[in-house]
């Protein structure tokens, strides 16, 4: 079943991470571009943050998002998700798992599962209630040293065993998007080709038009 949150916003298109940025101002500035793009959802992440200042990000963070109507999810912290009241959790194989993440945000929040390159662990997150599977990385990637690789063919298989959104991970910029979303994933999760570029908003626009 799907939960409410999902319901008026379902996870497809272009879904914008933040990077390690400690100038918030222009954190928000770059991700105000970004929903003006037609980013679908954002994710809080910064892994360089002490906790102060990661509470602070998250907040204005989220209440930007708000102002846009689209769902702001943080990355790891389940805690500072449900402190802040933000929209959902993103975790990571040696994160919080899903079951304590559900338990603490409740059911209507969206938590979603890195699975990597793994087939099994994407049918095991589903079955634990995560509302999105991410898989990746399908290129080298600078927001990850030594990321695992997952193939592209693992899109087609994933499409006919899981009935949760997928999403790509992973080094993709405007060059080699389209063979993701082609084999059927429902959105592509940007950091670096979409903060590290001199017009975040047409950048975003273009990523959104390869969904129409």
């Amino acid at each position: 079943m799907r939960h409410t949150v999902l319901n008026n916003h379902p996870i497809s298109g272009l879904y914008g991470i933040t990077p390690d940025m400690a100038d918030t101002d222009d954190l928000l500035a770059r991700t105000e571009q970004v929903l003006k793009g037609g980013a679908r959802l954002i994710q809080y992440r910064n892994k360089a943050a002490d906790e102060a200042l990661r509470h602070d990000q998250a907040k204005s963070l989220l209440q930007l998002c708000q102002s846009y109507g689209i769902p702001m999810i943080v990355n790891d912290h389940v805690n500072l998700a449900a402190e802040i009241d933000a929209d959902g959790v993103h975790v990571g194989a040696h994160d919080t798992g899903i079951k304590t993440a559900r338990r603490l945000l409740g059911a209507n929040k969206i938590i979603g599962a890195s699975c990597y390159n793994a087939l099994e662990l994407a049918i095991q997150a589903e079955k634990n209630s995560a509302d999105y599977i991410a898989f990746g990385a399908f290129y080298p990637t600078l927001t990850k040293q030594a990321a695992v690789v997952a193939p592209i063919s693992i899109l087609n298989n994933a499409k006919k065993m899981l009935t949760v959104p997928i999403v790509s991970i992973g080094g993709i910029n405007l060059t080699n998007a389209l063979p993701l979303i082609k084999s059927g994933v429902d959105a592509v999760a940007i950091c670096s080709a979409l903060y590290q570029t001199e017009d975040p908003c047409n950048t975003a626009e273009t990523f959104a038009r390869f969904f129409d």
